[in-house]
Parts: structure tokens; C-alpha cells; sequence
């Protein structure tokens, strides 16, 4: 079982851990999952994720070759912008979803040309695989996970919290930005992303500066009197459940389509990529399942837990499951026929063999921070 180079300071913290991904993870504090999430949302969470994977792609050619690869398009991407993507199998379904970084290159000559990618942690090996066998030899594909070391800051004060360490850089670059900077003293790469639904910040730099940049962050917003603290991978799931992310293995994997899973948006079907030929079949075709978010009345609905029409025929199954600290519900994500898809459908899940009412509602259940109009005064 391996561990991020934060496991002592996680157990010093009294952290329950679990086994995620191959990685012994910090799974929720003292204070509890729901007082974790609540946290991330009112101020700042600090997020130990150094189990994720990061790739360089790089070289002659590299571009073209890797816009081939994924769904969404990133030829168009500006030099330090970020994207949302897809790797798909021949037959569409998600191998993985990726976070794409355009790194500065030369406008003349596009030999220089480098993406910094960011995977899931249980995937990194696969997804490295998957590149090296796609893309042509000239083009380099580096892990560069042990290399790097990956933690977010992500809450309504997070860009305040790292603007105060490093001479206001993050409110200086637009939202889905990457950036070079010196916070608190430690030089970063940092992305203005997260898997929150809150602005924030994703930080890579030096493992060997890993718990020195952790702890400086933690004094840093004490002595500016921002309320901070660690979140573990409860409370991650909660916060991403809410604002309508996917999870490997859950909303997403190599059976499930971007189609099914509704993320269509993250395809460019004006270009080509690998499944595009699958997605266009099973578009004509039309759906047999999509992914729908239910609210759940008497029980707490779980993973694998039936889905049921009114009448009592099992139509799905649920995927994720959980309580949703921000929005007081108990909700589940769950695969169903597209008929019984449309908000306010009645349904109910089947939980320790007795049926619960559950309805479909609009998704997300939280509109991330940073897509919610301004408020007006």
C-alpha cells in the first residue's frame, strides 16, 4: 500500500485512512466528514491529492497527435489554459477523465510543444499505457507523478488565502488558468481548477518541499484569520457528488459512454478522436440508459442499491450514493432507461429490501461558486 509523504502528518491529525487507488488515504478527520465539507464551502479546505498522476506530452507533433487522442478539442487552447477531457476505448466507453494543460510553447515551431496532464490516481497506468500505444514514437509521454507533488487549497477564501503568500498570483490569472509562482516561499506550478464546485487552487511543485508548503499554508491563513483545515476523500466525494462531477468507477469508466454519463459537452465531434465512431453509432441508435441524480426520501441510498419504477420493476442501479451536507438531501446517482429520466420523475431505490421514494431532479445539486451569477445589490 503506498502513501502520499503526508501520512504522518495526516496521523498526527487523528485521520481515519482507507485504501483508495492503491494508496493507504486520509478518509476523514476528527471533526468529521459533513464539518469537512461544510468547511470547503464556507472557507478553505486544504486537500491532500498526491495519489493523482501527472504526464507530460511533448515533441514534434505532439499536439496534433494528442487532440487525436482525447474527446474535447485543445488545439484552440491559448498557452497555460486548462481543459476538461476524455480518454475513450474504440467502442467510446471512458478509460479515464483527464485535466489537460496547455504549457507556453513557441507560436513558429511547434516542436516545443508540451501538455501537462493530469489523471486519476487509480489509472495512471493505464492512461500511460493508453498514450504510449496511441501516440507516434517521436512523441514523448513522461510520468512525472513521483516528481511532482499535488495538494489543493479549494473554498470561497482559498484565492484569497494563496494570493496573501504569493503576492496576489492567483486572482491575477483567469479561472482554468495554469501558472508559474512562489507561495509562501515554495516555487509552484498551480492551476486555478479543482472537484469541488468552489474556486480554489491545485498546486504541484517539489515533493521534497511537500509538508513544509502544507504547514505554511495552515499558518499563513491562522495569522490572516481564514478558517482552514485538511479534507479527506469523504468529503471530496460529497463536495464533487454535489456540484455534478464524475467518479471513476461510479458516473464514469471503460463500459460507460460520455453519452450516457451526459458528457457529451466534453466531445468535439467536429474533430476526430478515438470512440468518435462509437459515440456517433449510439447517438443514432439511441440510448438505452443515462445517468440521473435522484433524491431519496427514508433511507440512505448507496452504491448498487436497485432503482424502481412506480410499478416496481428494477430500471437501474445506483452508482454513488450519499448525504449532501450543503443541500440537505440524500441523493444518489444512478443509470436509468431515458424514459424514466425527465426532473420529477417518481421512482423509488430499494434500500435493505424495502422500497424508498425517490424522485429525478436537475442536475447539479450545487452550482459550482465560480458559474453562479453575481449577486445584485
Amino acid at each position: 500500500m503506498n502513501t502520499t509523504l503526508l501520512h504522518v502528518w495526516h496521523e498526527a491529525a487523528g485521520a481515519r485512512f482507507a485504501p483508495f487507488a492503491g494508496f493507504d488515504m486520509p478518509i476523514q478527520y476528527p471533526t468529521g466528514a459533513v464539518a469537512e465539507h461544510r468547511l470547503c464551502r464556507r472557507s478553505v479546505g486544504l486537500f491532500d491529492i498526491d495519489h493523482m498522476g501527472q504526464v507530460i506530452i511533448s515533441g514534434e507533433g505532439a499536439s496534433q497527435a494528442l487532440s487525436s487522442l482525447v474527446s474535447n478539442r485543445i488545439l484552440d487552447m491559448k498557452p497555460n489554459a486548462s481543459r476538461y477531457s476524455l480518454l475513450l476505448n474504440d467502442r467510446g466507453g471512458i478509460i479515464d477523465d483527464i485535466f489537460i494543460y496547455r504549457s507556453a510553447y513557441s507560436e513558429n515551431d511547434d516542436k516545443d510543444d508540451a501538455w501537462f496532464v493530469v489523471v486519476n490516481a487509480g489509472n495512471r497506468e493505464t492512461d500511460i499505457a493508453h498514450f504510449r500505444e496511441n501516440l507516434p514514437e517521436e512523441v514523448s509521454v513522461e510520468d512525472v507523478s513521483d516528481v511532482t507533488y499535488m495538494i489543493a487549497a479549494q473554498g470561497p477564501r482559498a484565492v484569497e488565502l494563496i494570493d496573501l503568500l504569493s503576492n496576489g498570483a492567483v486572482s491575477a490569472i483567469p479561472r482554468g488558468s495554469m501558472a508559474v509562482a512562489t507561495v509562501a516561499g515554495v516555487p509552484v506550478v498551480y492551476g486555478r481548477t479543482g472537484y469541488t464546485g468552489e474556486d480554489g487552487v491545485e498546486l504541484f511543485y517539489d515533493p521534497m518541499e511537500s509538508l513544509e508548503l502544507w504547514e505554511l499554508l495552515i499558518s499563513g491563513a491562522r495569522e490572516a484569520e481564514i478558517e482552514v483545515g485538511p479534507v479527506g476523500l469523504a468529503a471530496r466525494d460529497s463536495l464533487r457528488f454535489e456540484a455534478g462531477m464524475p467518479l471513476h468507477g461510479h458516473e464514469i469508466a471503460p463500459t460507460i459512454t460520455p453519452l450516457e454519463a451526459r458528457l457529451s459537452w466534453a466531445c468535439d465531434f467536429q474533430k476526430e478522436f478515438k470512440g468518435k465512431a462509437a459515440l456517433l453509432s449510439q447517438k443514432a441508435a439511441g440510448l438505452s440508459r443515462i445517468l440521473v441524480t435522484l433524491n431519496v426520501t427514508g433511507g440512505v441510498p448507496r452504491e448498487g442499491y436497485p432503482v424502481l419504477s412506480e410499478s416496481g420493476e428494477e430500471i437501474g442501479r445506483c452508482v454513488a450514493g450519499m448525504f449532501c451536507p450543503t443541500v440537505g438531501t440524500y441523493s444518489a446517482n444512478a443509470f436509468v432507461p431515458p424514459a424514466y429520466s425527465a426532473p420529477d420523475t417518481k421512482l423509488a431505490v430499494l434500500i435493505r429490501g424495502v422500497p424508498k421514494e425517490a424522485v429525478v431532479v436537475k442536475r447539479p445539486l450545487y452550482t459550482p461558486a465560480y458559474r453562479q451569477p453575481p449577486a445584485v445589490s
